[in-house]
């Protein structure tokens, strides 16, 4: 009789498609089709080098199997399987060992790893993975704007896409993949690059089946080249929609605190937007704190004057502003301490972080700090608010 062992997997209805974790192992133990990303039992050793690169959290699933799931099986699920009914005197002490071996291994991993996120509970129920590799769906353009002045040190795009007609039902907080033409070193069909939607649930313009995205033109980017050089009326091949947990509640009291840099505010125009449309004059209860270099390197800079305090509380934070000292948005939060530590309070305040990876350690510890003045454990909370589907960080 085989011995139970834990089985290293990925969630499929949480994961992005990223293929991060894919071209991070080491083993070469994680594949993908054209519908989902896979764990090869035979191979994987249980580095742990893919936990702390994944940005949602899927890549942290394991079930304790008798006998492993096949490369098959993942590959036609839609999510998870149960946890099988492991029994008896001997696979209970075969357990205990295991979960200690495997609890220190994730220990180490966890650290700087966004960790498991859940959706909020009253969030809306995203479609996942409409649009596959194997067969996406094609957009028009229908507007490329720069968002950042072009004499800056940053290219950023508004790309907004029309679908035609065909499904695209896209939720806050979720993302699309485009998939670039021509062929990588390989000569395999390059892999799609994810984008975040920067548009709310009706659309860029309400009632249009079209969605709008924030791209960063990088220096040796494929993707990111051929998004921003696009032309009204050119057509891209789309992936999606993705993601399952950075999601708005749809809870008109809740209070949200975003916390971004760079295009990382795509989410939060999309956030912003929708609360706009369903909160109308009401207090929209949402605060945020922008990080760029500079007004001119910033996105939306200028459109963002235009929405209403009593709406979003804004903290834009610039670091290389010619005469004056830098500043960061953990710096900023400092400075705004009572007002954080009352969120932080509230147990319908919602936590959403997304930009460079390196944002994370100084917002936590700014958090950190702001906890402890308050005599609270940053961690603890932090984990009671993740569990409650109230702190969510995507982090690239």
């Amino acid at each position: 009789m085989n011995k139970p062992f834990k089985q290293h997997l990925i969630d499929p209805e949480v994961c992005i498609r990223c293929y991060t974790c894919e071209m991070t192992c080491p083993e070469q133990a994680i594949e993908h089709d054209d519908n989902n990303v896979v764990v090869n039992a035979d191979l994987c050793n249980f580095c742990m080098d893919c936990i702390p690169v994944c940005p949602t959290g899927s890549i942290d699933e394991w079930r304790v199997v008798k006998d492993a799931h096949s490369l098959e099986e993942q590959y036609s699920w839609d999510e998870l399987p149960p946890q099988e009914d492991i029994a008896g005197p001997a696979g209970d002490a075969d357990l205990d060992a295991l979960d200690e071996a495997m609890a220190a291994l994730l220990a180490d991993a966890h650290q700087g790893a966004g960790g498991k996120a859940k959706a909020p509970a009253t969030a809306a129920k995203p479609t996942i993975n409409l649009h596959n590799l194997g067969k996406p769906v094609e957009a028009v353009v229908q507007g490329n704007y720069r968002l950042t002045d072009s004499d800056g040190n940053v290219d950023v795009r508004h790309i907004i896409l029309d679908f035609q007609g065909h499904p695209m039902p896209v939720l806050e907080g979720q993302s699309v993949g485009i998939i670039p033409p021509g062929t990588d070193a390989e000569g395999k069909p390059r892999l799609p690059r994810l984008y975040s939607i920067s548009s709310p649930r009706d659309g860029e313009r309400s009632g249009y089946n079209n969605v709008s995205l924030t791209v960063k033109r990088e220096e040796h980017g494929v993707c990111s080249n051929f998004v921003c050089d696009l032309e009204k009326g050119d057509t891209v091949k789309i992936t999606g929609p993705f993601g399952a947990t950075f999601l708005l509640p749809d809870d008109p009291e809740a209070r949200i605190m975003m916390i971004c840099t760079g295009t990382g505010s795509a989410p939060m125009r999309a956030f912003t937007m929708r609360r706009q449309r369903t909160v109308g004059a009401k207090n929209g209860g949402m605060t945020m704190y922008f990080g760029a270099r500079s007004p001119k390197d910033l996105p939306y800079h200028g459109p963002l004057k235009k929405v209403p305090e009593s709406l979003l509380k804004q903290h834009l934070v610039f670091s290389r502003v010619e005469g004056e000292p830098k500043e960061y948005v953990q710096d900023r939060m400092l400075t705004d301490q009572p007002a954080i530590a009352d969120m932080l309070k509230d147990p319908k305040c919602y936590i959403y972080i997304c930009g460079l990876r390196g944002m994370e350690e100084g917002v936590n510890s700014a958090f950190s700090t702001i906890a402890s003045d308050m005599g609270t454990d940053w961690l603890s909370l932090r984990d009671t608010m993740r569990e409650e589907g109230r702190y969510h960080v995507e982090t690239y």
